[in-house]
């Protein structure tokens, strides 16, 4: 069993363009919705997600804050395009920009789609309360804003936010 901790941020500007090193393209999609989770009924979300040319079957424990059990698992590229086509809510599309910063690894998700004018930055760190040097692109931290989770975004896309 892995243990994410992760920290999430709002980006400003368009500085961090400059530092990407990689951009993956990814489409992923849920088998389950919030409902069953904020109801109890399941404790993980369920994750089906192309990245490049490579698929992957993923469940997170349903958890508010930085640190949660995750398994990852790689899948034939074939079956993750049926199982997208099974999932509920609606399928994130988004480029992910890879960024180094202060000897850490910022996942730059820039959304398309439903999602188009969110951009996100993570970071995963080694102990949960590790100490981090933030990039100058990085604003507000929405790692306990539950409305940011990619399971939130497939249901409630941000082009419906208020």
């Amino acid at each position: 069993m892995g243990i994410e901790i992760e920290r999430k941020f709002l980006v400003t500007g368009n500085d961090w363009r400059a530092a990407a090193h990689a951009v993956i393209p990814m489409a992923q999609g849920y088998i389950n919705d919030t409902a069953s989770i904020d109801s109890g009924a399941q404790k993980a979300s369920v994750r089906v997600r192309i990245q490049g040319d490579e698929a992957f079957l993923n469940m997170k424990s349903r958890e508010i804050g930085h640190t949660r059990q995750e398994f990852d698992y790689p899948i034939p590229v074939e079956d993750a395009r049926a199982l997208l086509a099974l999932c509920v809510g609606g399928l994130i599309d988004k480029r992910r920009h890879l960024v180094h910063h202060a000897g850490l690894l910022w996942e730059v998700d820039e959304f398309l789609g439903d999602n188009a004018g969110l951009v996100v930055a993570e970071v995963e760190l080694d102990q949960a309360d590790q100490a981090i040097d933030l990039p100058s692109w990085v604003g507000e931290e929405v790692t306990d804003q539950v409305r940011y989770y990619n399971l939130a975004l497939a249901a409630n896309p941000y082009s419906r936010w208020p």
